[in-house]
């Protein structure tokens, strides 16, 4: 069986569970302390030296980083050329910069500020704010035109980006100004195995 490793109120690992749950897959969830540093364990770092979570262990296969296990997961069971991660350059590359924008500007924007407010974190508060504008103004101007992020069907970038940007409002960003990103969240949100986490509340249909 599947196990994923992780902390609950984690966005990296909520993705991993969403896509999970989407693809109707079991698996087992493991509970990693945080507070009492189990990641820094010796038996954590066998899995992943980095000391970080999300972990999938997948029979002999681990793999650590939310964006490289989605697409382990994606092509492994989603199917050969799927919406989730197809096969054709173009195609494909379009997901790999979302999964870029995940990892870099969600990352140091809407997850900073939520590492800020919420837990009262040191960041770079004045750029995580920049950045965070500047993301939702490219999302809500992507989102105004297509109903995804890449292609005409949901892929794992809409999975990538979507916990920071449903946890947003914990980090004091305001959602209702971007109307488009708001639909995108929805539409995520009623999708069938759809799973949420401890703060995201759900868009009005």
């Amino acid at each position: 069986m599947i196990k994923l490793y992780e902390f609950a109120l984690s966005g990296n690992c909520h993705k991993v569970r969403l896509l999970l749950s989407l693809l109707g897959l079991s698996y087992k969830s493991i509970a990693v302390n945080g507070a009492a540093k189990e990641h820094k364990s010796a038996e954590f770092l066998a899995l992943n030296p980095l000391g970080q979570v999300p972990v999938l262990v997948d029979g002999d296969v681990v793999i650590r980083d939310s964006q490289a296990i989605l697409v382990y997961l994606a092509r492994r069971y989603g199917g050969t050329n799927s919406h989730w991660l197809p096969d054709e350059p173009a195609a494909l590359a379009e997901v790999v910069a979302w999964l870029a924008t995940a990892a870099n500007e969600v990352t140091r924007g809407p997850n900073a500020l939520r590492l800020l407010h919420k837990w009262g974190r040191p960041v770079p508060q004045a750029d995580a704010e920049a950045i965070t504008a500047q993301l939702l103004a490219v999302l809500e101007t992507r989102l105004s035109r297509a109903d995804w992020l890449a292609g005409a069907a949901i892929s794992i970038a809409d999975i990538a980006l979507y916990p920071y940007l449903a946890l947003s409002p914990e980090g004091q960003v305001v959602l209702t100004d971007y109307p488009a990103v708001c639909r995108w969240l929805a539409r995520i949100e009623a999708l069938d195995g759809y799973v949420g986490m401890p703060g995201i509340e759900s868009q009005p249909v």
